[in-house]
C-alpha cells in the first residue's frame, strides 16, 4: 500500500465524517440523526439518546422517541427541550412527539453558514492530510529511500487524490444547500 492510497483511505474517512456532519443539519424535514448528538442523563451517566430509544419518522415534520425504559421518559423529554434544537417534545403516553419547527429564511441561512464552516473544516482535514503525506515523500526522497522521479510522481498522484476529494466534498455541501433552502 503506498503513502497516496493511506492518504486516500484518509481522506475517504474525512468524506464519511462531513457526511455525518451534515446529517445533524436540520432541513425542512424531520430526520432520526438530527437528534445524534443528544444525550440523555441515564441513572448519572450522560448517554446518547439513540442508545436509550427508538427513533421513527411517523409524519415529515415529526418525530416519535419511544424510550425502551419507560421510567426514563421524563428524562429524555428533559433532554430534549434543554437542546439547542429548539423544540418542544409532547408526551403521549410512552411515546414522546417532537414537531420541527418551520425553518425560516433566516434561519435556513444560518444552517447553510454551518453546513459550509462543517464543509471546510473537512477540507482543512484533508489538506492537513495532503501535507504529513507530502512530508513523509519528500523525507523519503531526501533520504535516499526513493528516487526523485518515484517522489514526483507520488506527490502528482496525492494532488490528484486531494483535488478528487475535495471536490467531493464541495459537491456534498452544494447538495445539502439545496436541500436546505428547497422550501
Amino acid at each position: 500500500m503506498t503513502l497516496v492510497d493511506q492518504a486516500k483511505e484518509q481522506m475517504t474517512k474525512t468524506v464519511e465524517n462531513t457526511k455525518e456532519n451534515f446529517a445533524g443539519i436540520r432541513t425542512g424535514r424531520a430526520n432520526p440523526a438530527f437528534l445524534n448528538g443528544i444525550t440523555v442523563d441515564y441513572y448519572g451517566a450522560p448517554t446518547p439518546l439513540k442508545q436509550m430509544a427508538t427513533i421513527g419518522v411517523p409524519e415529515p415534520r415529526t418525530l416519535a422517541i419511544t424510550p425502551f425504559d419507560v421510567t426514563q421518559a421524563a428524562a429524555v423529554e428533559k433532554a430534549l427541550r434543554d437542546s439547542p434544537l429548539g423544540v418542544n417534545p409532547n408526551r403521549d403516553g410512552n411515546v414522546i412527539r417532537v414537531t420541527m419547527p418551520e425553518l425560516t429564511e433566516e434561519r435556513r441561512k444560518e444552517y447553510v453558514k454551518l453546513a459550509k464552516t462543517k464543509a471546510e473544516d473537512g477540507k482543512v482535514a484533508v489538506r492537513n492530510i495532503r501535507r504529513k503525506t507530502k512530508e513523509t515523500i519528500d523525507k523519503s526522497v531526501k533520504d535516499g529511500d526513493m528516487g526523485e522521479d518515484e517522489g514526483d510522481r507520488l506527490l502528482k498522484d496525492l494532488d490528484k487524490v486531494t483535488k478528487q476529494v475535495t471536490d467531493e466534498i464541495d459537491t456534498l455541501l452544494e447538495t445539502k444547500q439545496k436541500e436546505i433552502m428547497e422550501v
